[in-house]
């Protein structure tokens, strides 16, 4: 029984040339076309996140910044809401030491206390509490501080009302120092319908304060500073602060140079703000830093 020949697929010279300029051009093909579709696809990896145009602008971003505000335009309130995220929250969400937002529990005295006691309080400062809860007039009017106050004391169970907007040019809309006579009749009002009234008489800590430690040492204007600002965390070690005359919470900070300190002071950490949420002095703040290492040595 005979077998069929084998036929061969390359008969004449020119197949057996195209044959191998085939086999010479289709890899070569193939190869030019994966290296264009692997250049065009997105490449993501860890750590890419930090060369993006948004990552590379905030790190090269001036540190100071200029903020132009047309002193003619009228004056935009912040919403009780907005103070509490922007000042009061440090403290008040965590509720150490302070009543915590919505704990009705925690409010409950305070509420019985009155409308007026309570704005008292927040522009004049209590206990661990600073003045204005560390900012300054500048940063926040009266009239926005009472709206933190109601914002915070009606989600604790309060009814007061909202606090009647100050006209222009009054001294609540102005946020300028009252005299500390007003200081009973502020502090006695519990009618809330009587806002305005309450806020024009209502003392508040003086904004000059840290021009008046100037010509005062600095242990005197770092005492000063600590007791209007950072007294708010470090007294009660909130949000893991190094509590005030606590050597154990205080010795790993201090195995860094103390100029790392002082960076940290005016810059901020973690959830500490820089300068602590205030407008102090470079030399202040440093000196507040010194007054509290000095109570750990």
């Amino acid at each position: 029984m005979s077998e069929a020949p084998h036929g061969v697929p390359i008969k004449t010279p020119g197949q057996l040339i195209a044959a191998i300029v085939a086999g010479f051009a289709v890899p070569i093909v193939v190869i030019v076309l994966l290296a264009v579709y692997v250049n065009n696809t997105t490449r993501t990896g860890a750590g890419t996140d930090s060369l993006s145009k948004a990552a590379v602008a905030a790190r090269i971003a001036p540190v100071a910044q200029v903020d132009i505000r047309d002193a003619n335009a009228p004056h935009v309130y912040k919403t009780g809401e907005e103070v509490f995220k922007a000042v009061c929250t440090t403290c008040h969400t965590a509720g150490a030491g302070a009543p915590k937002f919505g704990n009705a529990v925690d409010w409950a005295p305070r509420i019985a206390e009155g409308y007026g006691t309570l704005l008292h309080n927040a522009l004049n400062g209590k206990g661990a509490m600073p003045a204005r809860g560390g900012t300054s007039p500048d940063d926040y009017s009266d009239f926005e501080i009472a709206r933190a106050v109601v914002y915070m004391a009606n989600d604790g169970g309060a009814k007061f009302a909202e606090p009647a907007q100050p006209t222009p040019g009054t001294a609540a809309g102005a946020s300028a120092a009252a005299p500390a006579s007003g200081a009973a009749a502020g502090a006695a009002s519990t009618d809330n319908t009587q806002a305005a009234a309450t806020l024009a008489n209502v003392p508040q800590a003086s904004p000059g304060a840290a021009a008046g430690t100037e010509s005062a040492g600095a242990s005197q204007a770092g005492k000063a500073l600590y007791t209007q600002v950072c007294q708010a965390c470090h007294a009660a070690g909130v949000l893991n602060a190094p509590k005030y005359g606590d050597k154990d919470a205080w010795a790993p900070r201090l195995k860094e140079p103390i100029d790392t300190v002082y960076n940290y002071a005016l810059h901020g950490k973690g959830a500490m703000p820089p300068k602590g949420g205030s407008n102090a002095s470079d030399a202040d703040v440093k000196a507040a830093v010194d007054y509290m290492v000095a109570a750990v040595k």
